[in-house]
């Protein structure tokens, strides 16, 4: 009897084991083909944009402009949704005087394909060119802006380049990390075909870096934030927010777009320094101190 419970579980363990191999995109990619809303309807004027991959796929997005702006921010989203769920970050950005660019990787949207880990790096190449080679923007006023999972992917880009800046919101430190959490009884290490290791790039990264992490966050810990922002090079800063994983950044009001605002402002000063400090008047921290999360939902 022992023994037939025991081929049971194990039998089950490893159908488990083989089905989180063969279909993990399901647990990694969201993505959503409606289109809820548009710039227009959070009163901001855009181009629609079309621009084509170096393999052949087709993304969607757009290039929302500011008056006088000084910076460009390249906005690579999270794994869930699409473009139209971004509307309070466009807004957040025209306010604080930027111009904005943002797509939807293949297969979310209303752009083509399939999302797979390679092929997101190659749709964030591909903006990156459309901005300094159709729009003529030099790299310089270009900020990349990551969130969630799409922060390991603008930090990969800026292996690639070295843009003005390099802004991270709530994201974990590799796929495998945040799976050994949720699935600590499956050698999750082993089964991934996905890295995303941000953890890794971030290290590779020359741009002044701002790591954005809420000490609520119930999907991607807290510790997330706090190892990407202790292995990022000077000069660098943390924001810690609050709130829960998608909505912190809106949660935190005031704190967070001041964040935002004294990292890019100290982007125009010649040393690139930040004033690092906990203060309330100062919410951009030195270090990652805080209360830690247990990772429990999908990544989003």
């Amino acid at each position: 009897m022992i023994w037939s419970v025991l081929s049971v579980v194990a039998v089950g363990y490893f159908a488990l084991a083989a089905y989180l191999y063969a279909f993990q995109e399901t647990y990694v990619f969201f993505p959503s083909r409606v289109m809820w809303a548009t710039p227009a309807d959070a009163g901001l004027g855009f181009d629609d944009i079309r621009i084509e991959t170096e393999d052949g796929e087709m993304l969607h997005g757009w290039f929302v402009p500011a008056s006088d702006a000084k910076l460009t921010v390249l906005f690579l989203h999270g794994n869930a949704g699409n473009i139209s769920h971004r509307l309070e970050s466009l807004g957040i950005f025209h306010e604080l005087g930027l111009s904005s660019f943002i797509i939807d990787y293949r297969g979310y949207g209303r752009s083509t394909g399939k999302p797979t880990e390679e092929g997101t790096y190659r749709d964030a190449e591909a903006a990156w060119r459309y901005l300094v080679e159709q729009r003529g923007i030099p790299a310089e006023q270009i900020v990349i802006f990551g969130r969630s999972l799409g922060g390991a992917v603008a930090t990969w880009l800026a292996t690639q380049h070295t843009p003005r800046g390099l802004i991270i919101e709530s994201t974990p430190t590799s796929i495998p990390d945040i799976g050994a959490q949720v699935y600590p009884f499956l050698p999750v290490r082993l089964l991934a075909r996905m890295d995303y290791d941000a953890l890794e790039q971030i290290a590779a990264v020359k741009a002044p870096v701002l790591v954005v992490h809420s000490r609520e966050d119930e999907i991607i810990p807290f510790e997330h934030g706090q190892r990407l922002f202790e292995a990022a090079q000077k000069p660098k800063a943390f924001l810690p927010i609050r709130g829960d994983h998608n909505g912190g950044f809106l949660i935190s009001g005031g704190t967070y777009t001041e964040g935002l605002s004294q990292f890019l402002k100290s982007l125009s000063q010649p040393s690139n320094s930040y004033t690092e400090g906990s203060s309330s008047s100062d919410p951009i921290e030195p270090d990652g101190e805080g209360q830690k999360n247990r990772a429990t939902k999908e990544l989003r």
